[in-house]
């Protein structure tokens, strides 16, 4: 279709795809540049090699890849128009994406409990790199169970259906995101040491 012929519904709808596209890219870039920083710094003579990640951590991992199927399937029948059933995989989503968080700080707490700290005098850098990129990584999923919170209600007030699925399609793509930047990062925090 060429592009003047299109409707000013699909111009905002491609707008608002391209915005998400754009920040996507942003955090993609900044967690490159934390890993990077990671790589460079690993060369240190105080480098923590022989540690392992927290068990909370390969747990939450499988958490968080559950939710992303669960979100994929809600849009999906939510495009059959089968709502109640995928309303029920939106609260499922938003519940292992809560359980995510949690997972994540129980790995805080196991390094915690293994004396590894953020700061002070007992930290160490590499573990300061792992609870940064930690941390700013729920942040980021924090924003995602924000946006999953107003899909929820727009679902709920009936906004989408087999043929408008503009913002339940944003939502995925976001948390599709950040399952995906997850399980590099823990493959990323696994092989390279």
């Amino acid at each position: 279709m060429d592009l003047t012929q299109r409707t000013q519904k699909e111009k905002n709808n491609s707008a608002k795809k391209m915005m998400l596209w754009f920040g996507i890219v942003s955090l993609v870039m900044g967690f490159a540049g934390w890993t990077s920083a990671y790589i460079v710094s690993s060369s240190r003579k105080d480098w923590l090699r022989d540690f392992e990640l927290p068990s909370s951590f390969f747990i939450s991992t499988s958490i968080i890849i559950l939710s992303s199927i669960t979100y994929h399937f809600a849009l999906q029948l939510t495009r059959k128009g089968n709502k109640q059933l995928a309303t029920t995989l939106l609260l499922t989503t938003l519940g292992l994406g809560i359980l995510f968080i949690v997972l994540q700080f129980n790995g805080f707490s196991e390094l915690i409990g293994e004396g590894y700290y953020f700061t002070g005098p007992t930290s160490s850098i590499t573990m300061s790199y792992i609870f940064l990129i930690a941390v700013v990584h729920i942040v980021h999923v924090v924003a995602g169970l924000i946006s999953l919170l107003v899909v929820l209600f727009n679902q709920r007030k009936g906004k989408y259906t087999a043929e408008e699925t503009l913002g339940l399609e944003l939502g995925a793509t976001f948390w599709h995101f950040l399952g995906i930047l997850w399980v590099y990062l823990m493959l990323f925090f696994y092989f390279y040491r």
